[in-house]
């Protein structure tokens, strides 16, 4: 749909092309995965399983993010024209207005903090409000900044499977912050390897989220190598601090040397196709280790 064909249909294509684009403005995948790791934590954090308050606490992580995310496009909607991976997005091709956008922003926000009001506590209330305004509010204006963009859009990225916690507990216990370390540290190698694939379109918008120099050379390979190692005796720590049991911890331990072994061929290279594969795996990496610790908790 181009700009200013969906204001020519009417009736049942009008409707189909309105929702295809709001669903495209929800960021319905990136959502889902938050509203997983929210769900991941919760599962983790208790001995029974309540599934009702699970599906709240999923919607409401789900809402949440969408939220979070349409504010991100409200903001970068000019920016986005700029990109060729963005300027096809709902806001920048007039599918759906700035207006209409921060309407189901807020009816997300409201509808997700309110599930997690009645279904939660106030700790995973305040840290789901903390979540929206660090991502929306502080790490999308610092994306031209400077790489501290990426240390801050660590922080809410990793908070989903700490609130789902806390939303099953009411604390944040040494357990909580593991879990929160393990996805914290997954960020750096998961951010850098987009921004090193994307770098030309980052570029025209000015972004700036490659490390130190920020540029594609030898010293950002260096560091996202050493995130990723990182990550190996991190996927120890549920099962050493018995939060999982030992079949989980081989899993992350194999997923994590498979991780860190994609990185060799990123600082031996340095082309496009060696962080696209980083970029892969680190897709592949945190679900795979989450389904693995909750099938090993379970």
């Amino acid at each position: 749909m181009v700009v200013g064909q969906i204001d020519q249909l009417t009736g049942a294509a009008f409707a189909s092309a309105k929702l295809k684009a709001y669903w495209e403005l929800l960021k319905f995948r990136l959502s889902f995965l938050v509203a997983f790791s929210c769900a991941f934590g919760f599962v983790l954090a208790t001995q029974r399983i309540d599934w009702f308050i699970l599906t709240m606490v999923f919607i409401g992580g789900f809402m949440l993010s969408g939220s979070s995310v349409i504010v991100n496009q409200i903001i970068e909607k000019d920016l986005d024209k700029l990109m060729t991976r963005t300027m096809s997005r709902p806001l920048p091709t007039d599918r759906v207005s700035v207006n209409e956008a921060i309407i189901v922003s807020a009816f997300c926000f409201i509808a997700g903090v309110g599930l997690l009001i009645i279904y939660t506590n106030p700790l995973t209330v305040a840290l789901s409000v903390v979540s929206m305004v660090l991502y929306s509010f502080v790490y999308t204006p610092l994306k031209r900044v400077g790489p501290i963009a990426v240390f801050v859009g660590a922080i809410p990225g990793a908070l989903p499977p700490l609130l789902g916690w806390t939303a099953a507990t009411g604390v944040i216990s040494h357990e909580a912050l593991i879990i929160f370390g393990i996805q914290f540290i997954w960020q750096f190698p998961h951010f850098w390897a987009i921004a090193w694939v994307a770098d030309e379109d980052y570029k025209k918008a000015g972004f700036k989220l490659l490390p130190s120099s920020g540029e594609r050379d030898l010293n950002t390979a260096v560091q996202i190598m050493i995130y990723t190692m990182f990550l190996i005796p991190l996927g120890m720590l549920p099962a050493t601090f018995g939060i999982t049991g030992v079949n989980s911890a081989i899993v992350a331990t194999v997923c994590g040397v498979l991780f860190f072994a994609q990185t060799f061929s990123l600082m031996k290279s340095g082309d496009r196709k060696a962080a696209l594969k980083i970029m892969f795996g680190s897709f592949l990496y945190l679900p795979i280790v989450q389904i693995a610790y909750l099938l090993d908790k379970i």
